[in-house]
């Protein structure tokens, strides 16, 4: 996706908000926005989800998208699970893929009770639940968050950190907006602040090119997933620390452990790899659930886990 010399202002003759603005957007990539408030950043993503047009300058290539507005509009006439269905019929799922995805999602983050209730009997936190899995349905190739994390839960952001992971792993692009400086931490490509209408990258933070990164160099992630019982470790781990493997610690939560006594996976490696680590899990026969996706602090020294080895 590609946006070239493109700019946005509310009415005719109106100051700009956006100008001049240059962007690709590739596949697979994680981008954070940042900017003070008012400075256009929501603008930018309205931009990005098609949901505005520009005013200047032209936007191409465009993947399939979902978004996730800073305001969620609970006044709809639909319940929980019929209004993410709907938004998957929209998105181009089937009724039963639809309804399918919409009744995971809503497990995922923990609002299954709620799947029959009115959208506007739904408290805050419940309906912002809602409005992030109306985005995650259909597995968009775009996904496009303004301050989606506000008023979730700690389980729920959590969930959220995981699915971004996810659909970066899986080749999609987010675009993302946080109040919070710690949100993914370390994890995004490249952060880029909204200042006098221009959009500029903010120094140091472009992710260095695999090549250049490896095992201890540069930021890390810590991944932790889980596998079914007897499942062995994925053949490739490129550039990761398995820092634990072995039986899951205790039952419950949705994971393969959650149903039986599954195994336990946690790789620490550079922001680099981390894309090409998850893709890996993902897409392994049975493939592995992701618990949790952390940004490691330099400070953090844990030694590897007896019986495990870095791959190369």
């Amino acid at each position: 996706m590609r946006l070239r010399g493109v700019g946005r202002r509310y009415g005719l003759g109106g100051p700009w908000v956006l100008r001049g603005v240059d962007l690709e957007v590739p596949p697979g990539s994680l981008t954070r926005v940042q900017g003070r408030n008012g400075s256009g950043k929501s603008t930018l993503l309205r931009l990005l989800a098609g949901i505005d047009a520009p005013s200047a300058g032209r936007i191409t290539g465009r993947p399939p998208t979902a978004y996730v507005p800073e305001r969620f509009p609970a006044e709809l006439p639909f319940s929980a699970l019929g209004y993410l269905t709907h938004l998957g019929r929209i998105h181009g799922l089937s009724r039963a893929a639809a309804a399918r995805g919409a009744g995971e999602w809503l497990e995922r983050f923990g609002a299954d009770g709620y799947a029959g209730t009115p959208l506007a009997e739904l408290s805050k936190g419940t309906s912002q639940k809602i409005a992030v899995a109306q985005a995650l349905v259909a597995a968009p190739g775009l996904l496009v968050l303004d301050e989606a994390w506000t008023g979730l839960d700690q389980a729920a952001r959590g969930v959220l950190d995981t699915a971004v992971a996810e659909r970066v792993a899986d080749g999609g692009a987010v675009v993302f907006v946080d109040h919070d400086p710690r949100r993914l931490a370390g994890v995004p490509d490249r952060v880029l602040r909204v200042t006098e209408t221009r959009l500029e990258p903010v120094d140091g933070t472009v992710r260095p090119s695999v090549a250049q990164d490896g095992p201890g160099v540069g930021p890390r992630v810590r991944v932790e997933a889980e596998g079914r019982p007897g499942a062995g470790p994925p053949g490739e781990l490129s550039g990761a620390v398995v820092r634990e493997y072995g039986p899951a610690h205790g039952g419950g939560g949705d994971g393969p452990a959650g149903r039986g006594r599954g195994v336990r996976l946690t790789v620490e490696v550079g922001v680099a790899d981390s894309d090409g680590l998850l893709r890996t899990l993902l897409t392994a026969d049975p493939p592995w659930h992701i618990r949790a996706v952390t940004a490691i602090d330099d400070n953090d020294t844990h030694e590897p886990a007896q019986g495990a080895k870095e791959k190369a």
